[in-house]
C-alpha cells in the first residue's frame, strides 16, 4: 500500500461494528463487508450476509434492526422482510443485504462488485465473543 492510499478501516464509519456484531448476534453466514466508495456515490459500504432459510432471513433483518434501534440507527427503508429471499435495510451509508444463500449465489452482488475493497470483519469487531444471544446494543 503506498502512503497516498489510506486504509479503509481508517475511514469508515466506525459504527459498522455495531452492524456486524447484529448480523452475528443471528448466526448470519458468510458475513462479507465492501467498500462501495469508489464505485457509487449511494452509499459507502455493502454489508451481505446469509440465512439458510426464510425464517432465519427474516430473523437476522429483524434482529439487526432492532438491535441498531437500541443505538439509535433506524433504517430508512426495509424491502423484502415478508418474503425472507432477500432482505435489504438501507441506513443510507450502509446497506445490508440479508439473502438465503441460494438467492445469494443467483444474484452474485460478489462478483458483481468483484472491485470493491472487501473489509474484514476483525478489522472492526473482535468475533470471538460473539453469539447469539449478544449484538450491537451490548458494546
Amino acid at each position: 500500500m503506498t502512503p497516498d492510499v489510506l486504509n479503509p478501516s481508517d475511514v469508515l464509519d466506525p459504527s459498522i461494528q455495531y452492524f456486524i456484531k447484529a448480523a452475528l448476534g443471528r448466526k448470519a453466514r458468510d458475513l462479507l463487508i465492501l467498500d462501495v466508495r469508489a464505485q457509487t456515490s449511494f452509499t459507502d459500504v455493502f454489508l451481505i450476509c446469509s440465512g439458510k432459510s426464510n425464517r432465519q432471513v427474516t430473523a437476522i433483518a429483524e434482529h439487526i434492526k432492532m438491535d441498531l434501534k437500541k443505538n439509535g440507527i433506524a433504517p430508512i427503508s426495509v424491502e423484502g422482510l415478508k418474503d425472507g429471499h432477500w432482505v435489504l435495510l438501507d441506513y443510507g451509508h450502509i446497506l445490508v443485504h440479508v439473502f438465503l444463500e441460494s438467492v445469494r449465489e443467483f444474484y452474485d452482488l460478489e462478483g458483481f462488485w468483484a472491485s470493491a475493497e472487501r473489509i474484514s470483519v476483525e478489522d472492526y469487531v473482535d468475533i470471538t465473543g460473539i453469539n447469539e444471544n449478544s449484538g450491537a446494543a451490548e458494546s
